[in-house]
């Protein structure tokens, strides 16, 4: 989101129409984000223990819908490969109008862990699309994680000492709607992920429990440029299921599971 104060605003002036419209469109437009969260939810699961997370972005696109980001997070608990602790996302992709206000993304994601342990990065290409339905915008995703050793079942098996090869796929919904006359905005997410039931290498599987769904229910609060949020986000993950995985990552320090119902908190500013 990208925001502009005029010289004439400054000063209480209206600009003349002929100046608005000379101005030129930019062919790069540069964009980012920096978040305070009380929790890294991915994918419904915590990456930081149930523990606060500083979370940034920075998003370079082109006129024609070409696209580059860099994503950034603390992590803890599941997740924490040595190294910074910390997930790098490298994204590229392009974003294609296709009409009625739709738009279709097409682009992959490279999730790095910067230092830690080997064999913990992997690729997921994704597609997305989003549009309007009178006030509620809707958004349908698809990844698909191709075979890679960073998602392969590992154990002391033959298998797994060759290096062992799984796939991931995560399908996704999200829907959201302004309150009329507030700075409130309703959303909804809902999740499916179907992939390798193991810890993988170093604990990377995306999906730790071999298949599972996630949702959030939550508004957000627009106060100029900050927005405050809170969600309600959980899992169908048991506490049988999570109780398997012990002691690599279904747990915190008080034995509360990581994949179980959270209220979480996120004060965010875009620029």
């Amino acid at each position: 989101m990208k925001i502009r104060l005029a010289a004439a605003a400054l000063l209480g002036l209206s600009a003349p129409a002929y100046a608005q419209e000379s101005e030129p469109p930019k062919p790069v437009t540069v964009s980012g984000s920096v978040a305070l969260v009380s929790d890294y939810r991915f994918r419904g699961v915590s990456q930081t223990d149930k523990q606060m997370a500083v979370q940034g972005g920075l998003t370079v696109s082109h006129e024609s819908g070409l696209y580059a980001s860099l994503w950034g997070s603390n992590l803890s608990g599941w997740g924490t490969f040595g190294g910074a602790n910390m997930e790098l996302d490298v994204v590229g992709g392009y974003k294609l109008p296709i009409g009625g206000g739709a738009a279709l993304d097409v682009g992959v994601t490279w999730y790095m862990y910067p230092g830690g342990a080997s064999k913990t990065d992997f690729a997921e290409p994704y597609a997305k699309l989003s549009g309007s339905i009178g006030p509620v915008s809707a958004l349908a995703g698809v990844a698909y994680a191709p075979p890679q050793q960073a998602l392969g079942n590992w154990s002391n098996t033959p298998e797994s000492k060759a290096g062992d090869k799984e796939h991931n796929l995560y399908l996704w919904g999200d829907v959201s709607t302004a309150v009329p006359k507030t700075p409130i905005t309703l959303k909804a997410h809902l999740g499916y992920s179907d992939g390798n039931p193991g810890l993988g290498p170093n604990g990377t599987s995306v999906a730790p429990t071999g298949s599972y769904a996630d949702w959030l229910i939550g508004a957000d609060l627009a106060l100029g440029k900050v927005v405050l949020g809170v969600a309600y986000v959980d899992t169908s993950i048991t506490k049988r299921d999570s109780a398997y995985l012990l002691p690599n990552f279904s747990s915190t320090k008080d034995g509360s599971t990581i994949a179980g119902s959270q209220v979480v908190f996120s004060v965010s500013a875009a620029f």
